[in-house]
């Protein structure tokens, strides 16, 4: 018996082992393309593979990436992974495309776990033409708000927590993105100045 047990516990290792092997490939495909088409969907026209160099950026314990486009050699914006952990469900992750003035071009939320019919309406809400519009906004002009803390956003009726974290991580994802700009084009100690202060924002925002 255990001659049996320990020779079917060995075949279904085996067996496992080798259906993961074989579904890692298309998992991961699967999730590249997902990700390109979500950055195309937030960015303006552009000639480049954003994915093929990200910038990963962090700070303190949270995780940006910027997927930078160019056009014919030149910025034409970037796409920006951002998140807070603050939504009403949890972790809300948003992907942001900014144009190379910062001036917001489309957003798509990678994942959340709002409430459905309420908190999910967030993938919807902050389009353009909707009620929550941020569509053209530049939050280096005035940082994202609902009209409850004074800013110029509606919030999703009954959803104001959800809203506020989904605009936290807005107005990151913009400090980020200019944080790195400045970064870049600095030939001196990228962290220096204010390029520290752009970090030391998106950091406590």
């Amino acid at each position: 018996m255990v001659v049996s047990l320990t020779g079917i516990t060995v075949i279904s290792v085996a067996l496992l082992a080798w259906i993961n092997q074989e579904t890692q490939e298309p998992i991961t495909k699967a999730k590249a393309d997902k990700l390109t088409l979500a950055i195309d969907e937030v960015l303006g026209t552009h000639d480049n593979d954003p994915t093929k160099k990200p910038d990963t950026v962090k700070v303190e314990s949270s995780t940006y990436v910027i997927y930078p486009a160019t056009l014919k050699g030149e910025s034409a914006g970037a796409a920006v992974e951002s998140a807070d952990p603050k939504g009403f469900g949890g972790e809300l992750k948003v992907l942001v495309g900014f144009d190379k003035e910062g001036v917001i071009l489309n957003y798509t939320l990678l994942a959340h776990k709002e409430t459905p019919g309420l908190g999910s309406k967030a993938e919807q809400w902050f389009k353009k033409g909707q009620k929550g519009d941020i569509i053209g906004k530049k939050p280096g002009e005035k940082p994202l708000q609902v009209t409850k803390d004074g800013g110029e956003v509606d919030a999703i009726t009954g959803s104001t927590i959800t809203s506020r974290a989904f605009l936290r991580a807005v107005n990151r994802a913009y400090q980020i993105y200019e944080a790195q700009k400045e970064k870049k084009s600095t030939p001196t100690d990228g962290n220096s100045g204010a390029s520290s202060q752009a970090w030391k924002g998106a950091a406590h925002e």
